[in-house]
């Protein structure tokens, strides 16, 4: 059984009232049949397999965590606690809006890799620490899951917090926007110790949508997700990843997926039936995410890689 409750975070230095990020945390639960189940909905934790390593899902910009509901109920059900959460603050050009938060004066040339570019992951994993089911949770074995704008400063940000064992990201890379000071093409070194599971889908279309920020020439420029697999992550004997889902778009992390907010409208058609890619993605997220928290063999990892479903696969 898998059940959730809710939690918050206070976000330092955020203005009132967009200071407070909403969580929710997804667990491995248990019935019993008490009258606190039946009058407050709330089910204990499952202790068999605490405590339970932590999953937790950055979204991307004006992506509401209802999107990743699946995923985080998915990762549950292997054995995970899957965290997602709701920040609205400051967006580019004074616009607010569901955020992982970007800390513009942390990704300048004369700071980029001194501290987090993110505010809003180092206090929701304080506020874990602090939540009903704080027991159950091993908060030291934590894997970070970003998309899109959430991916990138989980790929800035991570080497800052020592619980981090593991980052997997869809649909992200650590080009950066000339805005910012930097020279044209600029990848950005990833701020990651641990292993990276990097994916993406074969249609991605806000990418591309995207890439004018980065002031290369339109018909020379190269994917700025295999030149961040190349140039921002360092070789690993093989344990960091790269992965393309045949088909899948920006959103292929996303269900459902927002018509009314986001960037959807720049995405192309899936050309696969996004059921499909979001199965084929769970099975290599969580094996991931088991041999890097749990130190489960490669095994199952291995065999996920395995499917139809994968375009293609790198490793370094």
């Amino acid at each position: 059984m898998i059940r959730s409750i809710w939690w918050a975070a206070t976000i330092p230095g955020a203005a009132e009232p967009f200071g407070t990020a909403h969580i929710r945390i997804y667990y491995p639960a248990v019935a019993t049949g008490s009258d606190q189940e039946r009058l407050t909905g709330v089910f204990a934790a499952d202790p068999a397999q605490a405590p339970y390593p932590v999953a937790l899902i950055v979204s991307g910009v004006n992506v509401g965590q209802e999107a990743y509901r699946w995923l985080a109920t998915e990762l549950a059900g292997r054995g995970f606690i899957a965290v997602t959460y709701d920040w609205v603050g400051e967006l580019f050009g004074g616009l607010k809006g569901i955020t992982p938060g970007v800390i513009l004066d942390a990704a300048k040339p004369d700071s980029y890799g001194t501290r987090p570019t993110t505010p809003s992951v180092p206090a929701v994993l304080e506020a874990l620490a602090a939540s009903p089911l704080a027991e159950v949770m091993d908060l030291d074995k934590v894997g970070l899951v970003g998309h899109s704008a959430g991916g990138t400063v989980v790929l800035q940000s991570a080497r800052f917090f020592p619980t981090v064992r593991a980052v997997a990201a869809y649909g992200t890379h650590t080009m950066v926007a000339t805005m910012l000071g930097w020279p044209a093409g600029t990848v950005l070194p990833a701020q990651v110790d641990s292993p990276v599971l990097l994916m993406a889908g074969s249609q991605d279309g806000v990418i591309n949508g995207s890439a004018d920020r980065y002031g290369e020439d339109a018909e020379t420029r190269k994917d700025p997700i295999s030149r961040t697999f190349d140039e921002a992550l360092p070789d690993l004997d093989g344990a960091n990843l790269q992965v393309t889902f045949a088909g899948a778009n920006h959103f292929g992390i996303v269900h459902p997926v927002d018509e009314t907010a986001a960037r959807a409208f720049l995405d192309r058609p899936a050309s696969t039936d996004p059921a499909v890619t979001r199965a084929a993605l769970t099975d290599v997220l969580a094996a991931f995410l088991d041999v890097h928290l749990r130190d489960a063999t490669g095994d199952a990892l291995d065999k996920a890689l395995q499917s139809s479903d994968i375009a293609a696969i790198r490793r370094r």
